[in-house]
């Protein structure tokens, strides 16, 4: 039997891979930007087992992330990449090197988000399965 707590915990679940989706789409057609760690990489951190690519929405939220990083008087380099091109090409990269891999976009803000390396997101040769279950 189904009831009303029922049907408004699905359409609210359904409604979150709807949001999801959406915003998956912004992100893959979105230029965002790309700090440099202080060695020229690409700036990212390690975390749950998986190296997650920082990537902020404009430069506001960059410079909030990089004050918060207490490094005085470093100068912060950056690069525009499309969000595409984060998950279809980089993601991929470090997977093949045996690094999973994803994407946090504006980590530290209130606004952030999580692209991990799960089916949907990334090419299927980055998938990782997170959860310890097969797919």
């Amino acid at each position: 039997m189904r009831t009303e707590e029922t049907t408004t915990s699905e359409r609210t679940a359904a409604e979150a891979r709807h949001d999801f989706a959406v915003l998956l789409g912004e992100f893959r057609r979105t230029a965002v930007l790309v700090p440099e760690d202080p060695h020229g990489a690409l700036w990212s951190a390690e975390h749950g087992g998986v190296r997650w690519i920082c990537a902020f929405s404009n430069e506001e939220t960059l410079a909030r992330f990089a004050h918060a990083q207490a490094e005085p008087g470093r100068e912060w380099t950056y690069h525009t990449v499309l969000g595409a091109r984060l998950l279809d090409v980089l993601v991929p990269k470090l997977a093949a090197l045996g690094t999973p891999a994803g994407v946090a976009l504006d980590a530290g803000s209130a606004d952030g988000a999580l692209f991990p390396p799960v089916e949907g997101i990334v090419p299927d040769a980055a998938v990782v399965d997170l959860g310890g279950s097969e797919r």
